[in-house]
């Protein structure tokens, strides 16, 4: 299941996305995690020295690997060079499946070890004051925008993404490709402003969204985020000791975790979970297509020179039975 978090700065989506994977990885499933935030903070939040998340490996750094494995002998690509981030697959692309070992993984992925179990964690890669003036967060984000179009899932594997904060996913057709999109809303008017955004945005797409509502401190709060985003509130969050433990450098085994939060977690799990049974395969295909044309009209064409919807394969949808080129 591909899973996003979402929310406003300092939400605390990093914190939750981060109590999630980690649930995940007690439970003993299978789990990529991927900071595609323009802070980089989940490998932190996941235990790391800041020392070791400065040096993981940054997916942006590597695109060139990364284009040149999926695209695998594709006849409708020309070259790596024509590849942009809503390049879609077709016949004779590479795939990437959760549990297997490839050269993209080798390349930007590493294992973390957490209470209970292991996930691979991959990382965009820091905005830094070399990019600025020059680029912007989503040149970096198209590592990871690719990889998705190019990823196979199936039940009980888990893709978890923190992304950037506010709605900077909807500027391409990342918001789209994930089974449950996870907002992290505080109990505020400029907490819930941003559901608001992805609610109208994602209205026509049959994006599966719910709220997780954080710091949250009382029934007035509770009410008050019902009020706001009625049946798509999901479960709400209070205060921590565990995370606040964690927040220090010192987390507690995570089976100590608060029952309540415990509980919260489950229940974001079987929401994902639920979603498997929706999962239309067809229209993520033409969802996919749909953007990569778009975006190929907008910039995509003029930067490379070349016809990108010559890229799309009309007979190719992607889905779990599908055979990965070797």
């Amino acid at each position: 299941m591909k899973i996003a978090f979402v929310g406003k700065g300092g939400s605390g989506k990093t914190t939750l996305s981060s109590l999630f994977i980690r649930h995940l990885a007690a439970t003993g499933a299978p789990v990529v995690a991927v900071d595609a935030d323009i802070n980089q903070h989940l490998g932190a939040a996941l235990g790391l020295a800041e020392s070791e998340a400065a040096a993981w490996p940054a997916m942006g750094e590597h695109l060139p690997l990364i284009k040149d494995y999926l695209r695998g002998s594709n006849p409708r690509i020309a070259s790596t060079e024509t590849m942009i981030k809503t390049t879609p697959p077709g016949e004779g692309s590479r795939l990437l499946r959760v549990r297997e070992d490839n050269p993209v993984y080798d390349a930007c992925a590493r294992p973390v070890e957490l209470d209970g179990g292991t996930v691979r964690l991959m990382v965009t890669g820091p905005f830094t004051d070399a990019d600025l003036g020059v680029a912007c967060y989503h040149s970096k984000t198209g590592a990871v925008e690719l990889c998705l179009n190019h990823l196979v899932d199936g039940p009980g594997e888990y893709v978890v993404v923190d992304m950037t904060a506010g709605s900077d996913s909807f500027a391409s057709g990342m918001f789209t490709r994930f089974d449950m999109t996870f907002l992290v809303a505080e109990p505020t008017r400029k907490g819930v402003s941003v559901y608001r955004q992805y609610k109208e945005y994602a209205r026509d797409f049959g994006v599966a969204l719910k709220v997780v509502g954080n710091k949250v401190q009382g029934q007035d709060d509770v009410d008050f985020l019902r009020a706001e985003t009625g049946d798509d509130l999901l479960v709400t969050v209070g205060h921590s000791d565990w995370v606040r433990a964690m927040e220090k450098g010192r987390p507690p085994r995570f089976d100590l975790l608060e029952d309540t939060n415990r509980l919260a977690l489950h229940q974001l799990q079987a929401a994902a979970d639920a979603t498997y049974a929706q999962r239309d395969w067809a229209r993520y295909t033409r969802q996919m297509v749909h953007f990569h044309l778009k975006n190929a009209q907008s910039w995509g064409n003029a930067r490379t020179g070349v016809d990108l919807a010559a890229q799309v394969d009309p007979d190719f949808v992607l889905g779990e039975e599908i055979t990965a080129a070797v």
